[in-house]
């Protein structure tokens, strides 16, 4: 795909090939139309969870992914400085306060970072009077939340426990390495290096790749490895392993400790190895690797995060293959295969996402998070890359 989308752009002797500064324009040019008519369909308290049907579909603050559009509306304000954009996130971040009331969610992370965490740094630059909350009281709703996150660890286990009910004993599943960013800069990082160690030494394969979830008997020991949402236990899913890899690479780059960092960052190389090998041609992966029918924009978008990530890590050299795979990945979710025309696809940016085929639920359709790592790769990636090599 990618190669015919740059053949596309190259034919002819006056074309070239968008540059990604240009792309970026583009594609932010597109997410300002997006998150504004996503919000005139939006009804008070209500979040997006996908659009399927032609039916956008919507949930409460509960939802593990309420956090994402109004982080990608901080991201949009962020990029543009465009104050109806901060107007719009502080509208529906500020809800999202009610999160501290519950005790049963291990996604507080996903949840508070994308949207707090978003307001908070750019507070931290850029103040405005107006404000509701103050930099110190935003500090605080993502401290509180950390302390919430804490308490779902189990010491003799040695992880945060990630779902409730009774089908496992103590399941960990590797979405919640995303969740440990919250307790690295706003909390005990200590939970946080314990749990990604724990997590490490149970949650990988021979090859690299990460089983989805594991479960824990009450002394630590494992009583089951599973591939809940992929195809089966033994198979690679895609967002599981772009979870993976960017879970460790954001330990890496958190962690004081330079023996912690190094082992972190050995872990996410070695799948980021494996992942480079086995993506296809246009960087988008199938919903599992073992699959071949429904690609997921999602894992597509937090893979270009995490190859960024571990880009950094190693020095930012214009010749690392993690950086042209993530300029791949990136181009071709901006192709009109993948990004969505002016108000249409419910307000989201991205088509073809996946979210739990084997569950039956969000099937090729628009995801939330899939958007909001999209545009955050896109802010990751050097403005001075050049082109691909072909211009």
């Amino acid at each position: 795909m990618i190669l015919a989308v740059l053949a596309t752009a190259s034919c002819g002797p006056a074309q070239k090939v968008e540059t990604m500064e240009q792309l970026r324009g583009r594609v932010y040019g597109v997410a300002k139309v997006q998150a504004v008519y996503m919000d005139s369909l939006l009804t008070e308290g209500r979040y997006p969870r996908t659009f399927q049907g032609d039916t956008l579909v919507t949930t409460d603050i509960g939802w593990w992914c309420s956090g994402f559009y109004p982080g990608v509306l901080w991201q949009v304000y962020g990029e543009t400085a465009d104050l109806t954009f901060r107007k719009l996130a502080v509208k529906y971040t500020l809800p999202l306060a009610g999160l501290l009331e519950r005790e049963t969610d291990h996604d507080i992370g996903f949840q508070l970072m994308s949207s707090f965490g978003r307001w908070f740094t750019i507070d931290f630059f850029d103040p405005r009077e107006e404000d509701i909350l103050p930099p110190l009281e935003i500090k605080a709703i993502l401290c509180k939340g950390a302390e919430q996150l804490a308490g779902r660890f189990n010491p003799e286990i040695g992880a945060i426990r990630s779902w409730n009910g009774a089908r496992w004993n103590y399941p960990v599943i590797i979405d919640n390495m995303m969740n440990l960013e919250l307790l690295m800069v706003h909390g005990d990082k200590s939970v946080a290096e314990k749990h990604a160690l724990t997590t490490l030494r149970n949650h990988f394969r021979e090859n690299g790749t990460a089983w989805h979830l594991v479960d824990y008997a009450d002394d630590g020991s494992v009583l089951g490895k599973q591939t809940v949402q992929g195809y089966a236990d033994d198979t690679a899913w895609a967002r599981g392993q772009a979870w993976a890899l960017y879970g460790y690479a954001m330990m890496a780059r958190t962690e004081t400790d330079k023996t912690l960092s190094k082992t972190f960052y050995g872990i996410a190389a070695k799948l980021e190895s494996w992942l480079l090998d086995h993506l296809p041609e246009d960087g988008i992966p199938y919903w599992d690797f073992s699959q071949s029918d429904y690609k997921d924009a999602s894992a597509g978008a937090i893979l270009a995060c995490g190859l960024l990530r571990m880009w950094e890590l190693r020095g930012c050299t214009d010749d690392d293959p993690a950086l042209a795979m993530a300029e791949r990945i990136l181009r071709t979710l901006a192709s009109p295969e993948y990004l969505a025309e002016h108000r249409t696809n419910g307000g989201f940016l991205l088509k073809h996402g996946v979210g739990n085929l084997p569950g039956h639920s969000e099937v090729d359709v628009p995801l939330s998070y899939a958007d909001y790592y999209f545009l955050e790769a896109l802010a990751c990636f050097p403005s001075s890359r050049a082109s691909n090599g072909n211009d």
